[in-house]
């Protein structure tokens, strides 16, 4: 079956002339999947509908944000009642400190928080916050982690940079990235080794915990408690950037899932239920050193918008209950077990990733476990399944390099068909047709 799309090709043909590259954010152009990106009209629940009328079941939910799935009816009503109100204010409200408080007490290795409007620049302020607490400049971070396109991390990162062949974004001068250092993600030796010859002069190591922007891609036994412990024996900071995981894998994040304490966190995403939003935050001790406490600037007129606070507290409010995430999971048990036997069914070489809610499909025979070996998968052959996946009603990240996700809107009927869907796209590939 072909889709009919003639509407989204109007559209793009219309946007090309007016947004470069006729999307907003780089992955959307459907660029390495090939064909042009779907202009969606709406989302209810599980489902998305574009504007030519297609359906399809969700594993991409905005990019993450969206584990309860579409307008979600406890987030539709406090967005209604919060509206009338007003939406913006550059002032503060009551609802922040809730929020805050609701975030401190499901990581308590937060004590204090600033809210920022998206993840870059929570990951942005971070940075500079470690800089000036440890009065050293030099950062270390890990191939294919994507933490938002501020100039100093835009070296070897994941996400759209890796989906489109760049491995450095241009426009950023030499001596801007000159401080940070890139290894290879669940390395703990290469790490080890670096911080033997020059610990004392870093900063911060900065990681996504359950790498999501290579793919998923989670962290071996060793490699986050080798990070904690190198950088505290050097008196360096230890930032998870948990724009992805925060309140995915669980309310506590990956950090609690794994029992490994972050001196700073990043959070995004699900914390706004939807609306754009983000936040850094850690020991209060370090949190103090922010303007106006302290020395570090950063300000924001959007800061702790209403909308986004109210949509992120009806969301954290539903995800309370544990039953969600039990939920979650036996959906992925049941979705990881079914592709892997499917692909076997078909003699197609497939690697499941997946951890909780968060899954990815690498056409390789070999384990991945770092952005090399994510990079070697075929990712030609991933962008025919994404193809036929969408033809088949399933619609997927237009990236190798992107984490498809579940939503608590789903049910196990969802997963057969997403099974179903792929175990004909695998026959597909299989045929080389």
């Amino acid at each position: 079956m072909t889709l009919s799309t003639q509407k989204s090709k109007m559209l793009f043909e219309r946007a090309l002339r007016v947004i470069p590259g006729g999307v907003n954010s780089p992955v959307r152009a459907f660029k390495t999947v090939g064909g042009d990106p779907l202009f969606i009209e709406r989302g209810e629940g599980a489902y998305l509908w574009d504007v030519d009328g297609n359906r399809y079941l969700d594993c991409c939910g905005s990019w993450g944000p969206l584990i309860l799935g579409h307008s979600p009816s406890e987030v539709v009503a406090a967005l209604s009642e919060r509206i009338e109100n007003g939406t913006t204010f550059g002032a503060p409200t009551e609802i922040e400190i809730e929020l805050a408080e609701m975030v401190t007490r499901f990581m308590p290795t937060i004590q204090k928080l600033r809210l920022v409007s998206s993840g870059t620049e929570a990951v942005m302020s971070a940075l500079r916050l470690a800089r000036a607490a440890t009065n050293r400049s030099k950062i270390v971070k890990f191939e294919g982690g994507y933490h938002g396109h501020s100039d100093h991390l835009l070296s070897k990162a994941g996400s759209g940079l890796a989906s489109l062949g760049i491995p450095n974004s241009a426009g950023v001068p030499a001596a801007i990235t000159a401080d940070t250092i890139t290894l290879p993600y669940n390395d703990v030796q290469t790490v080890e080794a670096l911080f033997r010859a020059d610990g004392n002069s870093i900063a911060a190591v900065i990681v996504e915990p359950i790498a999501g922007n290579m793919g998923c891609v989670p962290p071996k036994p060793d490699f986050l408690p080798a990070l904690r412990q190198l950088t505290e024996r050097t008196h360096s900071l230890l930032i998870f950037d948990e724009v992805i995981t925060g309140f995915r894998v669980g309310t506590g994040g990956a950090q609690a899932l794994y029992h490994v304490s972050a001196d700073l966190t990043t959070l995004g995403k699900i914390l706004g239920g939807g609306l754009p939003i983000g936040a850094y935050g850690g020991r209060a001790d370090l949190m103090d050193l922010i303007a106006p406490s302290g020395p570090v600037y950063q300000a924001g007129t959007l800061s702790g918008n209403p909308l986004a606070v109210a949509a992120g507290i009806a969301t954290l409010k539903v995800l309370s209950d544990p039953k969600v995430y039990e939920r979650l999971e036996r959906m992925g048990n049941q979705l990881e077990a079914g592709l892997t036997a499917a692909a076997e069914r078909a003699e197609t070489p497939v690697q499941v990733n997946r951890m909780g809610s968060m899954f990815s499909l690498f056409f390789t025979n070999r384990a991945v476990t770092d952005y090399s070996s994510a990079k070697r998968s075929n990712t030609a052959e991933f962008a025919r399944f994404h193809r036929k996946m969408l033809e088949k009603g399933v619609y997927l990240p237009p990236s190798q390099f992107e984490t498809a996700f579940l939503s608590a809107a789903m049910t196990n009927s969802d997963m057969v068909h997403i099974i179903e869907a792929a175990e004909s796209s695998f026959q597909f590939i299989a045929r080389k047709e």
